[in-house]
């Protein structure tokens, strides 16, 4: 299999393979104490203030990219907040389109999670909107754009960033590291390659030239305390790009996967599958004399943070930590689902290019419809939705077969829940909650969930070309 090929997040999967720039700490949106940017209401709770506007970033020197960023800066600024408190946003759109923030892997209410035309109005180019929740799990979530047939450019053009909802019981570290990891499609002098076309709809999406992360060019360089322990919150804001990636000189421990807590492990061969909307939770101990990366698996490979041991040992400022242990299991999730009382349904999705005679995808059809799941398009600019995949009431559980009948892997996301991947038989689940998964061509997946969350919720691809030309569908929970 190359190297920049993505493999199906199963167990055993999971398991097997499951220009630099110097960066300073990130500034974060936070709720307590509120930071500069965020301002108190009369009911005494904060505000993070979020305006999207045109920027200018600088990915290599001499050259500039404009942005369309919030805060001025891609991604937009972290926002950390603990868990059990209510998070406020006011989202002013000084753009040129219609906004709406989805915030993805966050078990949300429905008017909150931001899917425009179906569960949210969009923000219009020059007004406001404001956005109110309780993110009821701990975890690492990101926020993007979601206005179908808009999708794919908001995001491509750096509308995006990371949630961080720390545990109630803080999981000890010396250091919590967002990584959010992105790619643009730039021509020579900096500037955005042309949006829209059908190659990139119909085809892989877009994929980028230039990886950066945390909004700077590859990789990020973090010097961490000798004998200090740090966590990585592993984000992808890639538009299409599927991958893995790979952990070098770093005994990494898999704690969180899409924001839910999972066994601790050691990824063997030190990878695991990284697609758009994947988040991964690691923590690792820092020896002396360490040198670690994270590296994407593209080509030979590509460093996307560099780890050094630098500075006073840690044992110098503090007491020496326990041994890296299991972050507390999600009470609020099931221990179990009833499959067999579940309401079952299947996800076709078909559509999509082939390769024509030259070895490049081949589209003769609509430019704005290009994916179909069960033969019908999903969300679509201008367009009502259409009927439900189901109708269920709260606490069903729900079965779902997922068919991928393309020539292309497909990132499928799930919203407002979470989902165990089924085993061939339905004789039991991979022991992982899951948002976000990859489904290779010409295979099935059933996943299964409890539907807990009343509301109109989407399931749709990250590749957010396809999300905006027809991959989608929805379901409803009464």
């Amino acid at each position: 299999m190359p190297a920049d090929t993505p493999f199906s997040l199963s167990r055993r999967a999971l398991l097997a393979g499951a220009g630099t720039a110097m960066v300073a700490p990130r500034a974060a949106l936070a709720i307590d104490p509120p930071a500069p940017a965020a301002a108190a209401k009369a009911d005494g709770l904060p505000t993070v203030q979020m305006e999207a506007r045109p920027s200018i970033v600088s990915f290599q020197q001499g050259q500039e990219t404009p942005i369309w960023a919030i805060g001025g800066r891609t991604p937009g600024p972290d926002v950390r907040i603990r868990k059990g408190e209510d998070l406020r946003v006011r989202l002013v759109n000084g753009l040129d389109k219609p906004l709406s923030l989805h915030w993805q892997g966050v078990r949300n209410t429905s008017e909150s999670d931001g899917v425009a035309a179906l569960s949210a109005d969009a923000v219009a180019p020059g007004a406001a909107g404001e956005i109110r929740f309780v993110p009821p799990d701990a975890g690492t979530f990101i926020y993007r754009p979601l206005v179908p047939g808009h999708c794919g450019e908001l995001q491509d053009r750096g509308v995006a960033g990371v949630l961080a909802v720390t545990e109630a019981t803080p999981v000890p570290v010396d250091i919590d590291q967002i990584v959010a990891v992105d790619d643009w499609r730039l021509m020579e002098d900096g500037s955005h390659a042309p949006f829209g076309g059908v190659e990139e709809r119909a085809g892989p999406g877009r994929l980028g030239t230039v990886l950066t992360v945390n909004g700077a060019r590859a990789p990020l360089k973090v010097a961490v305390a000798p004998g200090g322990r740090i966590r990585l919150r592993i984000v992808s804001l890639c538009n299409a790009r599927l991958m893995r990636i790979r952990f070098d000189g770093l005994k990494a421990y898999v704690v969180a996967i899409d924001s839910q807590p999972t066994d601790t492990f050691e990824p063997l061969h030190s990878t695991l599958p990284f697609a758009p909307g994947t988040r991964y939770d690691v923590i690792a101990d820092i020896p002396a004399d360490t040198k670690g990366a994270v590296v994407a698996m593209i080509g030979p490979g590509l460093p996307l943070v560099q780890i050094v041991a630098e500075g006073e040992p840690a044992s110098a400022r503090r007491p020496a930590l326990p041994p890296i242990a299991p972050i507390p299991i999600n009470t609020l999730l099931p221990e179990a689902i009833t499959l067999q009382k579940a309401a079952r349904a299947d996800v076709v999705i078909e559509g999509g290019a082939k390769p024509g005679s030259d070895g490049k995808p081949a589209w003769k059809g609509d430019p704005a419809k290009i994916w179909t799941v069960n033969g019908g398009f999903g969300l679509l600019p201008g367009e009502k939705p259409g009927k439900p995949l189901l109708s269920v009431k709260k606490g069903t559980p729900i079965v779902l077969a997922l068919v991928n009948r393309t020539a292309y892997p497909q990132a499928i996301h799930v919203h407002g829940h979470v989902f165990r991947l089924l085993h061939a038989f339905d004789d039991g689940w991979e022991p992982y909650w899951l948002d976000t998964m990859i489904l290779l061509e010409n295979q099935t997946q059933r996943i299964a969930f409890v539907a807990d969350n009343k509301g109109r919720w989407l399931i749709g691809s990250s590749v957010l070309e396809r999300l905006d030309t027809g991959l989608s569908t929805w379901f409803e929970v009464t």
